[in-house]
């Protein structure tokens, strides 16, 4: 079992930054490819990023290439998304998810955060 807690959503100002942070707390983080995803209001949750458990090989949404990466840190059990030049379309809330593929598709993950609320003004 994976427990998985994200913050760092808040308010952002559209062209400033954020950071979230999901921490898993375990001695098998490691073991884990790591996604970010979200889901605006009536749309379907969608992949922002994933990372392979080394950290070796990360992929990004079109929408967010260039803008966000994604990093972890596997001594402090968490991984991070750092997000620039935020868009007003960037709101929705974020989720972090672990499986032992870096899986695109949010349906493949077994394990869950509670997400956290992102959004962005003009």
């Amino acid at each position: 079992q994976v427990q998985l807690v994200e913050a760092g959503g808040g308010l952002g100002q559209a062209g400033g930054p954020l950071r979230l942070s999901c921490a898993a707390p375990g001695r098998t983080f490691s073991r884990y490819a790591m996604g970010w995803f979200r889901q605006a209001p009536g749309k379907e949750r969608e992949v922002v990023a994933t990372i392979t458990w080394g950290g070796s090989t990360t992929i990004y949404a079109d929408s967010v290439q260039g803008r966000f990466t994604i990093s972890r840190d596997n001594a402090k059990d968490t991984v991070y998304l750092q997000m620039n030049s935020l868009k007003p379309e960037d709101t929705a809330v974020y989720y972090c998810a672990a499986d032992y593929g870096a899986y695109r598709d949010p349906g493949l993950y077994d394990y869950w955060g509670q997400g956290t609320q992102v959004t962005v003004s003009s």
